[in-house]
Protein backbone atom coordinates (compact mmCIF):
# COMPACT_ATOMS: atom_id res chain seq x y z
CA UNK A 1 0.00 0.00 0.00
CA UNK A 2 1.54 3.28 -0.74
CA UNK A 3 1.99 6.06 1.46
CA UNK A 4 -1.59 8.71 0.33
CA UNK A 5 -3.23 5.36 0.24
CA UNK A 6 -2.38 4.70 4.21
CA UNK A 7 -3.28 8.38 4.79
CA UNK A 8 -6.39 8.02 3.20
CA UNK A 9 -7.45 4.89 4.42
CA UNK A 10 -6.49 6.13 8.18
CA UNK A 11 -8.82 9.97 7.27
CA UNK A 12 -11.71 7.53 6.14
CA UNK A 13 -11.28 5.39 8.93
CA UNK A 14 -11.29 8.54 11.47
CA UNK A 15 -14.33 10.20 10.10
CA UNK A 16 -16.17 7.29 9.72
CA UNK A 17 -16.00 7.23 13.46
CA UNK A 18 -16.89 10.45 14.06
CA UNK A 19 -20.34 12.33 14.28
CA UNK A 20 -20.28 15.64 12.52
CA UNK A 21 -22.59 17.06 15.49
CA UNK A 22 -21.43 17.83 18.84
CA UNK A 23 -21.78 14.81 21.42
CA UNK A 24 -22.78 15.05 24.85
CA UNK A 25 -21.32 12.71 27.81
CA UNK A 26 -23.59 9.95 27.28
CA UNK A 27 -22.89 9.59 23.78
CA UNK A 28 -19.44 9.17 24.48
CA UNK A 29 -19.31 7.72 27.48
CA UNK A 30 -18.01 4.43 28.52
CA UNK A 31 -18.36 1.98 31.80
CA UNK A 32 -14.35 3.06 32.81
CA UNK A 33 -15.04 6.90 32.48
CA UNK A 34 -17.19 9.28 34.76
CA UNK A 35 -19.99 10.72 33.60
CA UNK A 36 -21.26 14.47 35.41
CA UNK A 37 -24.50 15.06 36.87
CA UNK A 38 -25.28 11.11 36.97
CA UNK A 39 -28.38 10.36 38.28
CA UNK A 40 -29.18 8.68 41.90
CA UNK A 41 -28.35 5.17 42.36
CA UNK A 42 -31.60 3.03 43.75
CA UNK A 43 -31.89 0.25 45.31
CA UNK A 44 -35.33 -1.85 45.25
CA UNK A 45 -35.46 -4.83 47.63
CA UNK A 46 -38.60 -6.87 47.79
CA UNK A 47 -40.08 -9.16 50.66
CA UNK A 48 -38.58 -12.70 50.81
CA UNK A 49 -40.72 -15.42 48.28
CA UNK A 50 -43.11 -16.98 50.09
CA UNK A 51 -42.61 -20.62 49.36
CA UNK A 52 -38.93 -20.89 50.32
CA UNK A 53 -39.72 -19.37 53.69
CA UNK A 54 -43.10 -21.13 54.53
CA UNK A 55 -42.33 -24.29 53.44
CA UNK A 56 -37.97 -24.64 54.37
CA UNK A 57 -37.36 -21.76 56.17
CA UNK A 58 -35.84 -20.07 53.79
CA UNK A 59 -35.59 -16.34 52.88
CA UNK A 60 -34.58 -15.69 49.40
CA UNK A 61 -34.74 -11.88 49.32
CA UNK A 62 -34.43 -10.45 45.76
CA UNK A 63 -33.25 -7.05 44.84
CA UNK A 64 -32.16 -4.60 41.72
CA UNK A 65 -30.48 -1.78 41.52
CA UNK A 66 -30.25 1.44 39.32
CA UNK A 67 -27.90 3.88 38.17
CA UNK A 68 -25.41 1.13 40.62
CA UNK A 69 -23.65 -2.01 39.72
CA UNK A 70 -22.66 -4.78 42.18
CA UNK A 71 -19.00 -5.50 41.51
CA UNK A 72 -16.04 -7.29 43.28
CA UNK A 73 -14.09 -3.62 43.23
CA UNK A 74 -13.03 -2.24 46.50
CA UNK A 75 -10.33 0.88 46.97
CA UNK A 76 -10.85 4.82 46.17
CA UNK A 77 -9.13 4.22 42.58
CA UNK A 78 -12.66 2.43 42.08
CA UNK A 79 -14.88 5.19 43.17
CA UNK A 80 -15.03 7.00 39.80
CA UNK A 81 -16.21 4.60 37.15
CA UNK A 82 -19.28 5.07 35.58
CA UNK A 83 -22.11 4.02 35.99
CA UNK A 84 -21.84 4.09 39.77
CA UNK A 85 -20.48 0.56 41.09
CA UNK A 86 -19.63 -1.24 44.54
CA UNK A 87 -21.37 -3.79 46.56
CA UNK A 88 -23.98 -4.24 49.26
CA UNK A 89 -23.39 -4.62 53.27
CA UNK A 90 -25.92 -6.86 54.43
CA UNK A 91 -26.60 -6.56 57.97
CA UNK A 92 -29.17 -9.36 60.23
CA UNK A 93 -30.81 -8.74 63.66
CA UNK A 94 -29.18 -5.25 64.71
CA UNK A 95 -26.22 -7.64 64.74
CA UNK A 96 -23.04 -5.90 65.19
CA UNK A 97 -21.52 -7.86 62.40
CA UNK A 98 -22.02 -7.68 58.51
CA UNK A 99 -20.86 -9.25 55.66
CA UNK A 100 -20.59 -7.49 51.76
CA UNK A 101 -22.05 -8.84 48.88
CA UNK A 102 -19.81 -7.91 45.84
CA UNK A 103 -21.58 -10.86 43.81
CA UNK A 104 -24.63 -9.18 41.95
CA UNK A 105 -26.50 -12.27 41.54
CA UNK A 106 -29.76 -10.20 42.66
CA UNK A 107 -30.47 -12.13 45.83
CA UNK A 108 -29.30 -13.02 49.09
CA UNK A 109 -30.61 -16.06 50.30
CA UNK A 110 -30.53 -16.68 53.92
CA UNK A 111 -30.85 -20.40 55.38
CA UNK A 112 -30.71 -21.76 59.56
CA UNK A 113 -32.28 -18.36 60.75
CA UNK A 114 -34.28 -19.60 63.90
CA UNK A 115 -37.86 -19.15 63.42
CA UNK A 116 -39.56 -16.40 64.79
CA UNK A 117 -39.13 -12.49 63.35
CA UNK A 118 -36.02 -11.11 61.66
CA UNK A 119 -34.91 -8.17 60.32
CA UNK A 120 -32.25 -7.86 57.12
CA UNK A 121 -30.25 -4.49 56.45
CA UNK A 122 -29.42 -4.35 52.66
CA UNK A 123 -27.08 -1.22 51.89
CA UNK A 124 -25.05 0.27 48.69
CA UNK A 125 -21.80 0.72 49.35
CA UNK A 126 -19.04 2.59 47.84
CA UNK A 127 -16.16 0.70 46.77
CA UNK A 128 -14.57 2.77 50.17
CA UNK A 129 -17.54 1.77 52.09
CA UNK A 130 -19.34 4.91 52.00
CA UNK A 131 -23.34 3.87 52.63
CA UNK A 132 -25.38 5.61 49.82
CA UNK A 133 -28.84 4.23 51.35
CA UNK A 134 -30.58 1.21 52.18
CA UNK A 135 -33.59 -0.83 52.80
CA UNK A 136 -35.02 -2.52 55.83
CA UNK A 137 -36.99 -6.11 55.24
CA UNK A 138 -38.91 -7.48 58.16
CA UNK A 139 -40.06 -11.55 57.68
CA UNK A 140 -41.27 -14.22 60.08
CA UNK A 141 -39.85 -17.53 59.86
CA UNK A 142 -41.66 -19.99 60.77
CA UNK A 143 -41.63 -23.39 62.24
CA UNK A 144 -40.50 -25.71 59.62
CA UNK A 145 -41.94 -29.57 60.27
CA UNK A 146 -41.91 -28.97 64.12
CA UNK A 147 -38.39 -29.04 64.56
CA UNK A 148 -36.09 -25.86 64.95
CA UNK A 149 -32.75 -25.10 62.50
Amino acid sequence: MTMVARALATAALLFAGTSLHAQTPHEVATQFLPIKNEPAPALFVDQPLAEPLANRGVAIIRYRTENFRILPIFGASATDVSPRAGHLHVSIDALPWRWADAGGTGAIVLTGLPPGEHKVLIELATPVHEVLGGKLVKFTVPPVGGAQH
